[in-house]
Protein backbone atom coordinates (compact mmCIF):
# COMPACT_ATOMS: atom_id res chain seq x y z
CA UNK A 1 0.00 0.00 0.00
CA UNK A 2 1.30 3.08 -0.88
CA UNK A 3 1.19 6.32 0.99
CA UNK A 4 -1.39 8.37 -1.11
CA UNK A 5 -3.26 4.84 -0.73
CA UNK A 6 -2.66 4.98 2.95
CA UNK A 7 -3.82 8.13 3.31
CA UNK A 8 -7.28 7.45 1.29
CA UNK A 9 -7.75 4.83 3.52
CA UNK A 10 -7.02 6.95 6.56
CA UNK A 11 -9.43 9.58 5.08
CA UNK A 12 -12.31 7.33 5.00
CA UNK A 13 -11.77 6.14 8.51
CA UNK A 14 -11.16 9.83 9.89
CA UNK A 15 -14.81 10.24 7.51
CA UNK A 16 -16.83 7.50 8.98
CA UNK A 17 -15.24 8.06 12.88
CA UNK A 18 -16.97 11.65 12.30
CA UNK A 19 -20.03 10.34 11.70
CA UNK A 20 -20.30 8.23 14.17
CA UNK A 21 -19.16 10.74 16.70
CA UNK A 22 -22.07 13.06 14.92
CA UNK A 23 -24.63 10.22 15.66
CA UNK A 24 -23.94 9.33 19.32
CA UNK A 25 -23.72 13.02 19.81
CA UNK A 26 -27.67 13.95 18.43
CA UNK A 27 -28.41 10.85 20.58
CA UNK A 28 -26.61 12.38 23.61
CA UNK A 29 -28.43 15.63 22.91
CA UNK A 30 -31.82 14.21 22.52
CA UNK A 31 -31.03 12.17 25.99
CA UNK A 32 -30.69 15.71 26.84
CA UNK A 33 -27.03 14.80 28.42
CA UNK A 34 -25.41 18.21 27.51
CA UNK A 35 -22.00 17.77 28.47
CA UNK A 36 -21.61 14.66 26.56
CA UNK A 37 -22.99 16.03 23.62
CA UNK A 38 -20.59 18.67 24.17
CA UNK A 39 -17.64 16.34 24.25
CA UNK A 40 -18.69 14.15 21.25
CA UNK A 41 -19.42 17.53 19.06
CA UNK A 42 -15.68 18.41 20.18
CA UNK A 43 -14.37 15.17 19.27
CA UNK A 44 -16.03 14.93 15.33
CA UNK A 45 -15.00 18.31 15.25
CA UNK A 46 -11.43 17.57 16.30
CA UNK A 47 -11.47 14.38 13.60
CA UNK A 48 -12.93 16.13 11.16
CA UNK A 49 -10.26 18.76 11.06
CA UNK A 50 -7.32 15.76 11.39
CA UNK A 51 -9.14 14.68 7.94
CA UNK A 52 -8.82 18.20 6.66
CA UNK A 53 -5.17 18.03 7.40
CA UNK A 54 -4.99 14.47 5.61
CA UNK A 55 -6.76 14.96 2.79
CA UNK A 56 -4.90 18.05 2.05
CA UNK A 57 -1.59 16.03 2.60
CA UNK A 58 -2.96 13.23 0.41
CA UNK A 59 -4.09 15.95 -2.49
CA UNK A 60 -0.76 17.89 -2.52
CA UNK A 61 1.25 14.48 -3.12
CA UNK A 62 -1.13 13.35 -5.55
CA UNK A 63 -3.42 15.67 -7.08
CA UNK A 64 -6.92 14.46 -8.11
CA UNK A 65 -7.47 10.45 -8.84
CA UNK A 66 -9.01 9.47 -11.76
CA UNK A 67 -12.52 7.35 -11.59
CA UNK A 68 -12.11 4.43 -13.68
CA UNK A 69 -15.60 2.46 -13.18
CA UNK A 70 -18.00 2.50 -16.13
CA UNK A 71 -21.22 2.01 -17.00
CA UNK A 72 -24.38 3.45 -14.53
CA UNK A 73 -22.18 3.76 -11.48
CA UNK A 74 -19.72 6.36 -13.02
CA UNK A 75 -22.77 9.21 -13.65
CA UNK A 76 -23.88 7.90 -9.77
CA UNK A 77 -20.44 8.48 -8.83
CA UNK A 78 -20.04 11.66 -9.97
CA UNK A 79 -23.21 13.14 -8.83
CA UNK A 80 -22.00 11.98 -5.21
CA UNK A 81 -18.99 13.29 -5.27
CA UNK A 82 -20.43 16.99 -6.60
CA UNK A 83 -23.04 16.65 -4.16
CA UNK A 84 -19.96 16.09 -1.37
CA UNK A 85 -17.55 18.40 -2.32
CA UNK A 86 -20.26 21.13 -2.55
CA UNK A 87 -21.56 20.32 0.59
CA UNK A 88 -17.61 19.72 2.35
CA UNK A 89 -17.47 23.33 1.66
CA UNK A 90 -20.71 24.58 2.94
CA UNK A 91 -20.03 22.66 6.09
CA UNK A 92 -16.67 24.27 7.26
CA UNK A 93 -18.87 27.54 8.00
CA UNK A 94 -21.67 26.33 9.44
CA UNK A 95 -19.84 24.34 11.51
CA UNK A 96 -17.34 26.86 12.90
CA UNK A 97 -21.05 28.91 13.38
CA UNK A 98 -22.72 25.91 15.23
CA UNK A 99 -19.64 25.69 17.56
CA UNK A 100 -19.28 29.41 18.00
CA UNK A 101 -22.97 29.66 19.15
CA UNK A 102 -22.68 26.81 21.47
CA UNK A 103 -19.34 28.35 23.07
CA UNK A 104 -20.80 31.86 23.54
CA UNK A 105 -24.01 30.23 25.41
CA UNK A 106 -26.51 31.23 22.44
CA UNK A 107 -28.33 28.25 22.32
CA UNK A 108 -31.96 29.06 20.45
CA UNK A 109 -29.39 30.28 17.81
CA UNK A 110 -27.14 26.92 17.88
CA UNK A 111 -29.96 24.92 17.88
CA UNK A 112 -31.50 27.00 14.89
CA UNK A 113 -28.21 26.25 12.67
CA UNK A 114 -27.39 22.74 13.74
CA UNK A 115 -30.80 22.04 12.50
CA UNK A 116 -29.03 22.48 9.02
CA UNK A 117 -25.56 21.82 10.25
CA UNK A 118 -26.13 18.42 11.33
CA UNK A 119 -27.49 16.55 8.63
CA UNK A 120 -25.14 18.49 6.11
CA UNK A 121 -21.65 16.88 7.89
CA UNK A 122 -23.51 13.94 8.34
CA UNK A 123 -24.27 13.61 4.70
CA UNK A 124 -20.45 14.56 3.96
CA UNK A 125 -18.98 12.20 6.47
CA UNK A 126 -21.28 9.20 4.92
CA UNK A 127 -20.70 10.32 1.68
CA UNK A 128 -16.53 10.93 1.89
CA UNK A 129 -16.63 7.16 3.07
CA UNK A 130 -18.62 6.41 -0.35
CA UNK A 131 -16.41 8.12 -2.50
CA UNK A 132 -13.59 6.66 -1.15
CA UNK A 133 -15.19 3.05 -1.25
CA UNK A 134 -16.08 3.73 -5.03
CA UNK A 135 -12.77 5.16 -5.87
CA UNK A 136 -10.50 2.90 -4.76
CA UNK A 137 -12.89 -0.21 -3.55
CA UNK A 138 -15.17 -0.75 -6.37
CA UNK A 139 -13.22 0.81 -9.56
Amino acid sequence: MTLVSSLALLNACLNATAGVLLALGYNAIRQRRIEKHQRLMRAAFIVSCVFLVSYLTRYSLSGDTPYRGQGWLRPLYFSILISHVFLAICTVPLVLRTLYLARKERFQEHRRIARITFPVWTYVSATGVIVYLMLYQLS
